[in-house]
């Protein structure tokens, strides 16, 4: 008597919530949320998700008496108390933060979705992403024109990326829903949680820039701004900065660019060639240290390459404008400074040579250095 007593509360208590949210999310304010399913709200760490309730739209849900909804098969105690919660999140969700201009998510049952609270502390986490988030987030980079930037650009690190998209622009899955991605050939697990950490990080930077048509944002990796701030000072001044200028200001930012990127081995290589904590290492000595053939050192010096390639695509121009200003300096003055490790970073970072197992193989042709161009973006704002 005293359970059955217990299951009748229970029942009446979320009865009374489904009619309490019903009547706020058919009000005029939340109009935009009526004609989106049920799974726009779902988090990938939902339990006992009402399956059979995911496809349908809120307005049809609302619009079916509670009684034929909890005699839906398959629907019991637990997954009525899972709708409720996924309605009560439908109600917390700022109709204003909706997005505007992409696609809805789908209506089926494997759509992951919530409201704009999972991310905390500007944390990322991949399970707390919700359709909500990805649409608001795919509307950002669509409302700032960003989509021809590249996902290996704005990763927070490349580890942690497949080397294959790297060069992919965003604009690839800006139409696209979480479920569309994750049914995608090839995007497994780690695939996908890079895409989105990416967009996360846009959104971030992005979403909150207002109106300002006279004013521009410029968006890059923080190591690489400045690097390049500071090459774009020096290329305007006259004279030759000092080994300990062009160590602080041009090479640990670089290395620590890598550092971000690359495998401990490989940071260990850059490190060797270019004389930190030690004399400046050849290849042939960094192969015996490391226990690795040569053939294998050149393809970890390749990868650094590859590495500042999509960091700073344009970096190949202006690390070649600053050293030819340098070598021109260097020649008026007597008694000239060698700066061996400056040089050795710009070959390190930006080669000029193709390298392979038995030295320089070849020469990289002239289409393959881009001519001088703006590649930070910007941002009206």
């Amino acid at each position: 008597m005293k359970a059955s007593k217990a299951t009748s509360v229970e029942e009446l208590q979320i009865v009374s919530r489904f009619e309490s949210l019903r009547a706020i999310l058919t009000s005029e304010q939340y109009a935009d949320h009526l004609d989106k399913p049920l799974a726009f709200w779902a988090l990938p760490a939902d339990r006992r998700l009402p399956l059979a309730f995911l496809g349908r739209t809120l307005r049809d849900l609302l619009d079916t008496p509670f009684a034929e909804l909890a005699g839906t098969p398959g629907i019991g105690q637990k997954k009525l108390h899972s709708f409720v919660r996924l309605l009560a999140r439908a109600a917390n969700t700022d109709p204003s933060q909706l997005p505007v201009g992409v696609s809805d998510a789908p209506g089926n049952g494997s759509a992951a979705a919530a409201n704009g609270t999972a991310h905390k502390n500007n944390g990322f986490s991949p399970a707390a992403v919700s359709e909500v988030l990805w649409a608001q987030w795919r509307a950002t980079v669509v409302k700032h024109g960003l989509e021809n930037e590249t996902l290996g650009r704005w990763a927070p690190s490349l580890q942690n990326m497949t080397r294959v998209i790297w060069n992919t622009p965003l604009g690839e899955y800006v139409d696209c829903t979480l479920e569309e991605i994750r049914s995608m050939k090839t995007h497994g697990e780690k695939r996908v949680n890079a895409i989105l950490e990416v967009f996360h990080c846009t959104h971030l930077v992005a979403a909150g820039m207002g109106a300002m048509p006279h004013l521009s944002v410029r968006i890059a990796p923080k190591l690489i701004d400045r690097a390049e701030r500071w090459i774009d000072g020096v290329l305007q001044q006259p004279g030759v900065p000092s080994e300990e200028e062009l160590s602080e200001n041009f090479v640990r930012p670089l290395l620590e660019q890598v550092g971000i990127d690359a495998t401990q081995q490989i940071t260990q290589l850059a490190e060797n060639r270019l004389g930190i904590n030690c004399p400046i290492t050849s290849v042939r000595q960094a192969a015996r240290n490391m226990g690795l053939t040569r053939a294998r050192v050149y393809q970890l010096l390749n990868e650094i390459n590859d590495i500042m390639t999509v960091r700073w695509p344009n970096g190949r121009h202006q690390i070649y404008e600053l050293r030819d200003k340098i070598q021109t300096d260097l020649a008026q003055v007597s008694n000239a400074p060698e700066l061996k490790q400056f040089f050795t970073a710009i070959e390190l970072f930006y080669p000029g040579n193709r390298r392979g197992a038995a030295g320089p193989l070849e020469r990289l042709a002239p289409s393959t250095v881009p001519e001088p161009m703006l590649h930070e973006v910007e941002l009206t704002v």
